[in-house]
C-alpha cells in the first residue's frame, strides 16, 4: 500500500452533506414501499387502571380504514426486561399516554381521523382529585435506594466517614439543587416503516442502534436474530431516545403483521413526550467539607429521582462525584420513587448532566465560602488516581483544560465580588465549571472489502445521527488502507452488517473506529500477502474487537473539560443573556476537527438550553405533561448565546484504542448549566439552585421579592 498524509485529525467536510442539503438523503419514513398503510395510535386518557372495552365501530365505518387494533387482536409478544415494549399485550394502563389501541388506514389523514373516533371504556384507579401518583415528592415514604443505576453504576458508594468529616470540617457547604423533567426532542420524530415477508421482518427505523434494535425486536417477537433487519441510513438526531426500541417501533411491527402489508408509523411531536422516554427530574443534596486551604475532606451527594411502575430505571446522577475530586471521605447515593408515569431513560449525557450541575454549583459555593478562586479550588483537589476505584487514569487533563480556558477567557484578575458590575439596568458576571464524561467502549465488528477496480468498501452497523460518523470512519479507514478518502466507501446503518454498539454514551467513534481499524489492517495484510493483487471477486477481511476489549488494561477512562460563561442579567425583567461561552476539552485524539467542533458547540448549546429553558411541567390533576410540544417546551437556538467557542488540547492516550479517541458527544453538555448558574450568582449575588433559571425567580431575587 502507498503512504499518504494522514487524514485523521484533519477537517474534511461531511461525506453525506450534499445529500442532506439537497434532500437526497432518505430518512426512515421516506423510503418508498409499495402499498403502504398508515398507523395512528390511540393513547390512554387515564393515569392508571384497565381498559374494559375498545369500540372501534365508528372508526371501521370510515372510508379507507383497514383495522382497529387492541390488546385482544394483536400478536402475542415474548416477555422481555423492558415492559414498555409490551405494546397492546395487556388491558392494564400504567400511565397517561400509553398506547391502548391503534388504527390502520390507507392514508395518514384517515388513520388520524379514525383514531379520534375510537371509544375506549376504562376502569380507572385513583380517579379522585389529587390521587394521581405522578409527582416526585421528597417526603414520600415509598422512596427506596436501588442497588444499581444505569450503565453499571452502583446505587450507593461509601468510603471513609463522610458524616464525621463534615461535622469536623473547617468550612462546609450544604445545599439542595433540582433539575426538571426534560425531553430529548430530536428534530426527526420517531418513525418506522415495517413489513413482513413470511417470518422475516424489515424495519426502516429512526434508530441509534440498528444491530442492537434488531436483536431486541427479534427477542420480543420470538424470532431468530437473522429474521429481523433494521435499516437506519440517515437519522435526524436521537439524544438517547432512539438508543433502544420504543413503543412506536413495536406498534409498527405488530400492525404490519396484523394487516399483512407494509405500514408507516410516525409519532407526532405531542405523542413523543409520552412514548419515547425523557430525563427524570432530580432533587439533589450536596454537602462539601474542606480545610481552610481548600482541600476537600468530604463529598456527600444524594440524588432523588423517579421511574415508572413498569420499569425500574435509575439515572447514574452521582457517578461523577465519585471520581471528580480527591477526598478521603465520600458518600454518594441514588434514591428512587416509582410513579404512574412513563419510563425515563438515557438523554444527553445521562447522569453527568444533572449530577455535575449540582456538584459544580456546590464547588462554586465552597469557593466563595473559602474566599478562594473557583478555578484554583478545582486544581487544588485534583486526584492522582480515581478516588473511587483507586485505578490510575489513562489520561486526565482537567487541570490543563482549566488553565487553558482561564487564559483564553481572560479569567485572571476577575473581581469575585458578586452583584457589583452594572451597565445601566444590566448586571454582569462570569462563572466556571468542570466537565467530564466516562469513556465507554463496546465490542464491535466490521468488514473491509477490496474490489478489483481499486476501490474499498467498509461495512459496519454504526449509525450517523448527525454527528459525522460516516466521515470520521472513512478517515480512519483511509489512513489504515493508505489510500485517499475518495477511494473508500463506508456503509453504515444496517443491522445485517453485524454486531455493533449504539450511537450514544459517546461510545460510537471509540468503539466503531477500533473495529474499522482492525478490519482494514487485516485486509492490508491479505493484500500484502498477494503483492497487492486483488482477485476478480475481490478480497475481504472481517474484524471483531470482543477479545481486544477483554484484554483491555484496567484504567479509569474519562473525557474532561472546563466551561467558562459570561452572562448579563436585566434587573427589571430578570432576563439572563449568555454573552459568551468558552469550553476547552480533553477528548483523546480528535478524528475530525470540523465535526468535533460542531459536537462541542452543540453540546454547549444544549447546556444553555438546560440552564435557561428546558422543563416539562407535570399536571398533578391529569397526570400529563402540560407543555408537550415545541411551542411550550423551549429549546435553545442561535439567539440564546451571543458568542460561543470550543477548543481542545492535544491529548495522547495509548490506553484507549488504535485511533486514540475517547468520545466527545456529551462532555460539552456537562458543566455548561453550572457555569451559567455560577455566572448568574456572580452577576446578581443570588444563587439559582433550581433549573431552569427562569425570569420570575431571577427578578424576584434581584428586586427583593
Amino acid at each position: 500500500m502507498t503512504t499518504l498524509d494522514k487524514v485523521v485529525g484533519g477537517a474534511p467536510t461531511r461525506i453525506e452533506g450534499r445529500d442532506k442539503v439537497t434532500g437526497a438523503a432518505r430518512y426512515a419514513y421516506e423510503h418508498p414501499v409499495p402499498d403502504a398503510a398508515y398507523v395512528s395510535p390511540v393513547q390512554s386518557t387515564i393515569v392508571r387502571g384497565r381498559v374494559r372495552a375498545v369500540d372501534g365501530s365508528a372508526a371501521l365505518a370510515m372510508p379507507g380504514v383497514i383495522a382497529v387494533l387492541d390488546s385482544g387482536n394483536v400478536s402475542r409478544l415474548r416477555r422481555v426486561e423492558d415492559a414498555e415494549l409490551a405494546v397492546l399485550q395487556s388491558a392494564d394502563v400504567a400511565y397517561r399516554g400509553q398506547i391502548v389501541a391503534a388504527v390502520v388506514a390507507n392514508t395518514l389523514e384517515g388513520a388520524c381521523e379514525a383514531a379520534s373516533a375510537v371509544r375506549v371504556d376504562y376502569e380507572e384507579e385513583g380517579a379522585g382529585e389529587g390521587e394521581h401518583d405522578v409527582v416526585l415528592n421528597p417526603g414520600d415514604p415509598r422512596i427506596f435506594s436501588p442497588e444499581k443505576a444505569s450503565a453499571g453504576f452502583a446505587g450507593t458508594v461509601d468510603w471513609g466517614d463522610a458524616e464525621s468529616a463534615l461535622a469536623a470540617a473547617a468550612v462546609s457547604v450544604d445545599a439542595v439543587y433540582t433539575t426538571p423533567t426534560e425531553h430529548a426532542s430530536p428534530m426527526e420524530p420517531h418513525a418506522t416503516i415495517a413489513f413482513w415477508e413470511g417470518e422475516t421482518l424489515t424495519l426502516y427505523n429512526s434508530d441509534q442502534a440498528p444491530w442492537m434494535s434488531a436483536t431486541a425486536i427479534a427477542e420480543l417477537f420470538g424470532l431468530p436474530e437473522s429474521a429481523v433487519s433494521v435499516i437506519a441510513d440517515h437519522v435526524g438526531g436521537g439524544f438517547g431516545s432512539k438508543a433502544v426500541p420504543r413503543p412506536p417501533t413495536v406498534l409498527a411491527a405488530l400492525a404490519a403483521r396484523a394487516v399483512r402489508r407494509p405500514v408507516k408509523v410516525a409519532a407526532t411531536r405531542q405523542q413523543m413526550f409520552a412514548l419515547v422516554s425523557y430525563r427524570t427530574p432530580t432533587v439533589q443534596r450536596v454537602r462539601l467539607g474542606a480545610e481552610r486551604d481548600g482541600k476537600l475532606t468530604a463529598v456527600w451527594h444524594d440524588a432523588l429521582q423517579q421511574s415508572s411502575k413498569l420499569v425500574e430505571y435509575t439515572e447514574p446522577t452521582v457517578g461523577a462525584s465519585r471520581m471528580m475530586y480527591a477526598t478521603p471521605n465520600s458518600h454518594t447515593a441514588h434514591r428512587l420513587l416509582r410513579l404512574d408515569m412513563p419510563t425515563p431513560s438515557w438523554m444527553r449525557a445521562p447522569g453527568e448532566a444533572p449530577g455535575m450541575f449540582a456538584l459544580e454549583s456546590a464547588m462554586d459555593e465552597l469557593a466563595y465560602a473559602l474566599e478562594m478562586d473557583p478555578v484554583q479550588l478545582r486544581i487544588a483537589n485534583e486526584p492522582s488516581v480515581d478516588p473511587e476505584s483507586g485505578l490510575p487514569f489513562s489520561s486526565r487533563n482537567l487541570v490543563a483544560c482549566l488553565r487553558e480556558g482561564a487564559a483564553r477567557f481572560g479569567w485572571a484578575g476577575r473581581d469575585p465580588t458578586p452583584g457589583v458590575r452594572e451597565d445601566g439596568r444590566w448586571l454582569a458576571g462570569t462563572g466556571v465549571a468542570s466537565s467530564t464524561y466516562p469513556v465507554f467502549t463496546r465490542a464491535s465488528t466490521a468488514t473491509a472489502y477490496a474490489g478489483p477496480t481499486g476501490r474499498f468498501v467498509v461495512q459496519i452497523a454504526a449509525v450517523d445521527i448527525g454527528t459525522g460518523a460516516r466521515t470520521a470512519l472513512t478517515q480512519v479507514a483511509a489512513d489504515e488502507l493508505g489510500v485517499p478518502m475518495d477511494r473508500v466507501t463506508v456503509r453504515v446503518g444496517r443491522s445485517v452488517f453485524g454486531p455493533a454498539p449504539f450511537a450514544g454514551g459517546s461510545m460510537g467513534t471509540s468503539s466503531w473506529s477500533w473495529a474499522v481499524s482492525k478490519a482494514c489492517r487485516a485486509l492490508v495484510k491479505k493484500l500484502d500477502e498477494r503483492s497487492g493483487l486483488v482477485p476478480p471477486e475481490g478480497l475481504e477481511a472481517r474484524a471483531d474487537t470482543t477479545e481486544d476489549l477483554a484484554a483491555w488494561k484496567r484504567f479509569s477512562r474519562h473525557s474532561f473539560g472546563a466551561q467558562f460563561a459570561e452572562v448579563r442579567v436585566n434587573v427589571d425583567s430578570g432576563q439572563v443573556r449568555v454573552e459568551r461561552l468558552l469550553g476547552v476539552f480533553a477528548g483523546g485524539r480528535i478524528v475530525n476537527a470540523r465535526t468535533a467542533r460542531s459536537q462541542f458547540l452543540g453540546g454547549m448549546t444544549m447546556g444553555v438550553s438546560m440552564a435557561l429553558h428546558e422543563a416539562l411541567e407535570t399536571d398533578p390533576r391529569f397526570g400529563d405533561f402540560v407543555n408537550h410540544d415545541l411551542a411550550g417546551y423551549h429549546i435553545a437556538a442561535n439567539a440564546d448565546v451571543r458568542g460561543i467557542e470550543a477548543h481542545w488540547i492535544d491529548e495522547q492516550d495509548d490506553e484507549l484504542n488504535p485511533v486514540g479517541a475517547k468520545g466527545i458527544g456529551e462532555v460539552g453538555i456537562v458543566g455548561t448549566a453550572a457555569a451559567i448558574a455560577n455566572a448568574v450568582f456572580h452577576a446578581t449575588g443570588f444563587r439559582q439552585r433550581d433549573l431552569p433559571i427562569t425570569l420570575d425567580r431571577v427578578r424576584a431575587a434581584v428586586r427583593g421579592g
